[in-house]
């Protein structure tokens, strides 16, 4: 396998439309596992005589499975390079669907599910170290923001996939398309995507330096704010996301073919913040772009409880609308903290990456599993609880940069 040359001008570069294609299909692993099994959560409880609270935790064991496992996926990509740990998840994630598609009952769907967590992150998770080393500065935000553009699609995508499915089968059918995917992008990962970290640059295949290095990332002052700001402000986006079988059946009142009423305006929304960070980027400072971005998703949280305490709520469009701009602010921000938490160690970028998504996917695996059965009766309390974790967000993102103008200072 040849090692890539190193980039002429890692600041000014551009990708081709091909790898920027490749790495944000890598990087939606995460939203088909997830919201493509959506509309079939009802067709699935009744078979297995389930409760909708008790099917939540087909999406909760998966984010903690994940979770547990991203730990471990950057750090062995820093150790043997990125390709063979993508190559590898890969085809671990389509056998675990296979498994899936074939359970009988929810504990057997279950174990299943943990397999495809541990597995589904070797893409989604080392595609962003592999951004990173191949560019610098705002060629990397850029880039960053195109990948988050395509990939924003996935989350509306997969219900609309998923429900259009169910019209030519029962549930499992969703798990086989899941398992061809992971196979189509093993081989597309084997033909088309280059080695990006040289032999020379990685770390040892050793428990202690594995360990050592997230030690290292994890008690890392300015680390840590970025990557509670990053997933707490993302919570009050993914908090409809992954309570959408309630809001949209049971709250909306809509049906298993409906989804996209809901998902459509979030992911436009996520679109335009994507698309004017990429325009930006070089010409706006990231910093600033990521507090304009904080602002607005918090300001979109309190119009969101408003339009929630109206009488009769909720009433459409404005119950959908209002998280829409809320994944228009997290948008905006979200490149600019990726670029910077993986800053903070150039030689650790995979260890960077995957101590960012454990501590988004644990809290993510917690809103899924505990959150949103608590919160879930009504619109209101949905956004009064996605409000407070936007303005967490915004106040850790708030403090971060305070620290640095005091350290600059």
């Amino acid at each position: 396998m040849s090692t890539p040359r190193p980039l002429p001008d890692r600041n000014n570069g551009r990708a081709g439309f091909g790898l920027t294609v490749l790495i944000a299909t890598l990087s939606m692993f995460g939203p088909f596992t997830i919201d493509t099994v959506f509309p079939a959560f009802e067709q699935m409880g009744r078979q297995f005589g389930v409760s909708p609270v008790a099917m939540q935790q087909v999406t909760s064991v998966y984010l903690l499975s994940f979770a547990v496992m991203s730990l471990l996926h950057g750090p062995i990509s820093d150790a043997v390079g990125r390709k063979p740990v993508i190559i590898v998840g890969t085809l671990a994630y389509a056998a675990a669907s296979v498994g899936c598609a074939l359970s009988m009952n929810l504990p057997m769907l279950l174990v299943f599910r943990v397999l495809q967590g541990m597995s589904a992150g070797s893409g989604q998770i080392i595609s962003r170290a592999v951004i990173r080393d191949m560019f610098d500065g705002p060629a990397a935000q850029r880039l960053m923001a195109q990948v988050m553009m395509i990939f924003s699609v996935a989350p509306a995508l997969a219900p609309i996939i998923g429900g259009w499915m169910l019209g030519f089968g029962s549930w499992p059918i969703i798990f086989w398309f899941l398992a061809a995917y992971g196979v189509l992008m093993c081989v597309v990962t084997v033909v088309a995507l280059p080695e990006t970290h040289p032999v020379e640059a990685r770390t040892s295949l050793r428990l202690r330096p594995l360990v050592g290095g997230l030690v290292e990332v994890a008690r890392h002052g300015a680390f840590v704010r970025l990557a509670l700001a990053s997933s707490l402000g993302f919570a009050g986006q993914f908090l409809y996301i992954v309570a959408a079988p309630i809001f949209v059946v049971h709250l909306l009142g809509k049906g298993e073919q409906d989804f996209w009423i809901f998902f459509v305006p979030m992911i436009g929304g996520m679109l335009i913040g994507s698309f004017t960070n990429s325009r930006m980027a070089g010409r706006v400072d990231g910093r600033t772009m990521a507090t304009v971005g904080f602002t607005l998703a918090v300001a979109a949280g309190g119009l969101n409880v408003v339009v929630s305490a109206l009488p009769g709520a909720p009433h459409l469009p404005f119950a959908v609308l209002a998280p829409a701009l809320v994944a228009l602010g997290i948008a905006l921000a979200f490149p600019t903290l990726q670029i910077s938490m993986l800053d903070l160690f150039p030689t650790r970028r995979g260890s960077a990456a995957s101590m960012q998504s454990f501590t988004q996917l644990v809290l993510n695996a917690v809103l899924a599993g505990l959150v949103v059965p608590l919160v879930s009766d009504s619109v209101l309390h949905l956004a009064v609880t996605g409000l407070s974790f936007s303005i967490l967000g915004w106040l850790l993102w708030t403090w971060h940069r305070r620290s640095l103008l005091r350290h600059a200072g």
